[in-house]
């Protein structure tokens, strides 16, 4: 797929993967960015050419509608969507904690998702050609306990594209999933030093060029490094696998 001369629209593109792949497209593409903190969409439009900011919460369908109304009018030829929005918290599942906290995850890494893509589609079906790039995780083929709601968002976003990509095999919309490894972004941080040993942390530029080739390339799943070697192993061995991922966790809680 060629990747200029495009209009894209990126989620959570204000900073860590969102904000590379704006930094690499913005070039030769028009890129519009979305987020929920306008001083940091802000940030991002001063350092990026071409780039167009909207403030907007994937978690709350309200926003994404009207979302899809301003960007339909003001770039109706609007034909890529990534959706890279995601949170990610530590989670114990033994202690008490609010229930809408404990669900907040969901409603902005699946939920965010399902939505977006539902409410662009119809856009991005009347373009010449068009695509859907959908972030989901190394950790959605094997879970890192300590985060384990975010590892089932991400396990859901890969069913899901899947599923996807079928259902528009006779579109001229072309779905890809990127599942990156650890990155360094601000994500890495909720890990401590112990949790991260044994992690190859890929550099966010490369991650993003990666993403980028992998798209040209119409590479329909995009896995950069350990990405996968962890889905090949959650097949060959998912027991060796989950318990090497997280040999930290169970060291700490034996």
């Amino acid at each position: 797929m060629y990747m200029i001369n495009n209009t894209i629209l990126i989620t959570g593109g204000a900073s860590g993967i969102g904000y590379e792949l704006a930094h690499q497209l913005c070039e030769n593409n028009t890129v519009i960015i979305t987020g929920r903190n306008q001083e940091k969409l802000d940030k991002a439009k001063s350092n990026l050419k071409n780039v167009h900011t909207f403030q907007c919460d994937v978690s709350n369908p309200q926003e994404i509608i009207n979302l899809y109304e301003a960007v339909s009018q003001q770039f109706p030829e609007l034909n890529i969507l990534i959706n890279n929005a995601g949170i990610m918290k530590k989670i114990d599942l033994q202690q008490e904690i609010d229930l809408l906290t404990l669900t907040q995850e969901i409603d902005t890494n699946v939920n965010g998702v399902i939505r977006m893509c539902t409410q662009f589609i119809p856009l991005l079906k009347q373009q010449k050609m068009a695509a859907i790039l959908n972030v989901s995780s190394a950790l959605a083929f094997v879970p890192f306990v300590s985060t384990p709601v975010y590892c089932a968002t991400k396990a859901a976003i890969h069913s899901y594209t899947q599923s996807l990509r079928i259902q528009l095999h006779n579109t001229k919309v072309k779905v890809f999933e990127l599942a990156p490894p650890a990155i360094e972004t601000p994500l890495i941080n909720e890990f401590d030093a112990s949790e991260q040993e044994g992690m190859a942390i890929m550099n966010v530029t490369k991650l993003a060029n990666l993403a980028i080739e992998g798209i040209k390339s119409d590479k329909k799943e995009i896995r950069p490094g350990q990405s996968n070697l962890l889905k090949m192993m959650s097949r060959i061995a998912p027991s060796f696998a989950l318990n090497m991922l997280n040999k930290a966790y169970i060291s700490a809680h034996s």
